[in-house]
Order: C-alpha cells, then structure tokens, then sequence
C-alpha cells in the first residue's frame, strides 16, 4: 500500500471575540475578556511606574516600592493581608520591571468581591509602615550581594548598560547595592504619589465574571485613584558604546556568559512579524541555525537562543548562550559567523518551517489565565489593536521570503556588542590575535 506524508497547513482557526473595553470615571482603562469554562478571574492592575522612573542615582527604588506596599494597608498588617488573601484562596503577587509595577490577583469568582476590595486598599491606602520598609530594603540588598556571584545576572546587567548607555532602560531595576541602600522611606512614598495615578494605569482580566458587574466592581474599588495631568518626560537619546568587545573578569570560572546583541528598536506592527520569523529561523527554535551550529555541529554549548524584547519606549536584540572557557573564542566566531551570514538571506523552506511552527504553537499561548491576561496587557502597553490576536496569523503568513531578508539584511550589518563574563586569562589571547579590542568593565558595566 503506498503511503504518503501528510501535508502540513497553516490552516488554524483562531478567534477572541469577547474582549472588552471601559474607562472608568478617574481615566483608569480596563480590559476585559469573559472566560465562561471555570468558576474564577484572573486580573493584572498595571501602573507605569517602574524603575525606568527611578533617578540615576537611585535606581531600585520602584523595585522597593513594589516590596513594600502590600506590607500594610488601610490599618492592615503584613501578616493580615496576607492571611485575608489566603482564606479566600486567592493568589496576590507584585512584581516590578523596566515599566510597569504589577499587581496580579487570581481568585475563585465566588470571592472575587472581597479579593478586588483587598487589592483596592494595597493600592490607594498602603501604609509603608517603616520598620517593615528596613526589612524589605535588607532583603533586597542581600539579594543584589547574592546576584554578584551569579555570572548570569551579572552578563545580562552588563549587556544592559553596554546596548542601552546612561538611559533609563540600562539600569537594573533592582538597583546597585550602594543606590539601595541610600534609598530612604520617603523616596518610596514620594515615588507611589508621583506615578500611582489613573491615566498612567490599565486592569487586564480574564474571567468568569458578567462583563457588567466586572466594571462595576472596578469603578466601585479604583474610581478614588487620583487623576493628574501632569506628564512625566523622561530623555529618549540612547548613546551606546562605540567599543565591541567587553570582558567582566571571574577568574574562578570555568565557563564564559556571553550576550551579543545590539539596539533594535521598539515594537511596531510594520516589521513585528517579519522580525518574529527571522529570528525563529536564526535562533528562535530547537533547530534554529545557531543551535544547529553552536550545539549540535560544535558541541559548544547546550543551548543558544536569540530573541527581540520590547520594553514600552525601546527595544534590542540578543544572544545568549554559555560555553567552556576554552571554547569562548571560537563559540564568538561562529556566531559572527551565522550573523554574517543572514547578508545572504534565508531560505524559502526556512521561511515556511517557521510559519508552521509559530501558526500551531500560537493557540497554545491563550490556554489559561495567566497567558490570557499577559496577552491582554500586551495590547495596551504596546497600543495594538484589540482585533490584532484575530489577525495575527494572518499577519504572520502574509510575510513575504523578502521581507524577512531584508530584516535578516539589516541583522547582518547591526553594531553587535560582546560581552563575556568569564575567566579572561583562557581566551584573551585568542581574541587580541584576531585583532579584537577587549575592554574591561565591572558589574555596572563601567569600563575600568
């Protein structure tokens, strides 16, 4: 009997067609998408003030504000609050980044009520009680102690100054241990009442909930946060490092960390896609061209991977991988290599291998209530429209093999930086006799 293979087709049904819009009284936007399969929500109250708002001599301080708030509120301890959230059985975290302070709550519709009105008095009547303010600020500063150890961290704080310069994205938003520890109490009260305001926040849910009684219970809860028409400008000039290669120096290591990247650029509809699929091809996947490479043809590493991020204002192009020491100089070289290489563009059966792959994992990213509300956040952040996940995969496949050379031309040509964070005795040499610079830096990424 003769067998043949099965053809693959892109030929994915995808729709979200009940997601909401509503602005409250105060400005504050709400997103909204019902979700009728199970008894619960999901919510992310997001406020612009991350730590790209701290000053540059005190950057940590959104990071500590994000660890302190929830420590009283409206008269309620710490240990209180805490105990409220988990006699409802609701999951209550907050995490802080480059923009955003975030605020995620997951609770069984049932509880919902009593859940939002908790987060409503972490929110609008935190207490910022100060000897819970000192323990939070030593925990944070024990942390960043712990991270110098870590070549990891320590590679991707470095990249970070090195692509971004003195802007505000190339600080880490946890701060230096010296900024930290100057940061003083009412540095974190002044940041809450500078940025905790309506027009600079978004609520982003999913769940089981009547659309209307979603938005009455957001307006009954943050119809108080105040409103200003104050703009906050921050510098958009970026002035990255003219050098190439930079060197932290961990004698004790037996591998290097190295981040090639360079400054990309913030998300836009017009290349996103095409963007997308060449770095699928190049080092998106399992079987990307520089994993083929680095991993399975060199034996280098047990994996290398590239991505574009998007913060709100900005964005940049990385690699990332970890090799022995004594492979440092060569894994470099075969990833120069592979980034010259796109000059010559992809392929025609490349191109259509990413499609496939990126159309049928797409569905897979809507399964639950944290990705739903993720993607939903995506969509105010970055100003897309709320059809944008209905079209998506035909964006995707719309993308022409030229397009996507000419992003793979414009890769090739990019002032790549290197940063190596590893024992520099074991491949300085080889680097020098290849005519490369190497400049030192310390774990700010400040050149020595």
């Amino acid at each position: 009997m003769k067998r043949t293979k099965p053809e693959l087709k892109n030929e994915i049904k995808f729709r979200l067609d009940n997601i909401a819009t509503y602005t409250l009284s105060n400005g504050l936007k709400l997103f909204y998408l019902r979700k009728e399969k199970l008894p619960m929500i999901r919510l992310n109250f997001v406020i612009e003030a991350g730590g790209k708002f701290d000053a540059l001599a005190s950057p940590g301080t959104a990071r500590l504000t994000s660890q302190t708030i929830d420590e009283g509120a409206d008269g309620l301890s710490a240990l209180e609050l805490s105990d409220e959230f988990d006699l409802l059985g609701t999951d209550f975290s907050i995490s802080a980044d480059n923009d955003f302070i975030i605020f995620s709550l997951q609770s069984l519709t049932e509880n919902f009520c009593k859940s939002i009105e908790l987060l409503s008095k972490v929110i609008l009547k935190p207490d910022f009680p100060g000897k819970e303010f000192e323990r939070e600020k030593k925990k944070l500063t024990v942390s960043i102690m712990q991270l110098k150890d870590d070549p990891e961290m320590i590679a991707e704080q470095i990249f970070d100054k090195i692509i971004f310069g003195n802007h505000y994205y190339g600080l880490p938003v946890r701060g230096y241990l010296g900024s930290v520890e100057n940061i003083n109490l009412n540095d974190i009260k002044n940041h809450y009442q500078k940025h905790f305001k309506a027009e600079n926040s978004f609520i982003a849910a999913a769940g089981n909930i009547p659309y209307e009684d979603f938005f009455h219970s957001a307006e009954k809860y943050f119809n108080t946060l105040p409103s200003s028409s104050e703009k906050i400008l921050l510098p958009e000039s970026i002035e990255a490092s003219d050098k190439k290669v930079f060197v932290y120096n961990k004698p004790d290591s037996v591998q290097t960390e190295i981040r090639i990247g360079y400054l990309s650029g913030r998300r836009n509809l017009s290349d996103y896609f095409s963007k997308l699929l060449l770095n699928t091809i190049f080092g998106g996947q399992f079987n990307s061209r520089l994993n083929s490479n680095l991993r399975e043809k060199k034996g280098f590493t047990y994996g290398i991977h590239s991505q574009f991020i998007y913060y709100k204002n900005s964005g940049y192009f990385s690699i990332s991988t970890s090799v022995s020491s004594e492979n440092t100089f060569e894994a470099v070289k075969e990833i120069l290599s592979e980034i010259q290489n796109l000059e010559k563009g992809v392929t025609k059966e490349e191109l259509e291998f990413a499609k496939t792959s990126l159309t049928r994992k797409f569905p897979l990213n809507f399964e639950n209530y944290r990705q739903l509300t993720s993607n939903l956040s995506a969509l105010a952040i970055h100003q897309l429209p709320l059809s944008y996940f209905n079209n998506y995969l035909q964006n995707l496949n719309t993308v022409t093999l030229y397009q996507v050379n000419e992003q793979a031309k414009k890769l090739s040509q990019a002032d790549m930086k290197i940063i190596l964070v590893g024992n520099k005795n074991t491949f300085e040499n080889d680097f020098k006799n290849n005519g490369f610079e190497l400049m030192n830096v310390n774990e700010k990424g400040e050149v020595l």
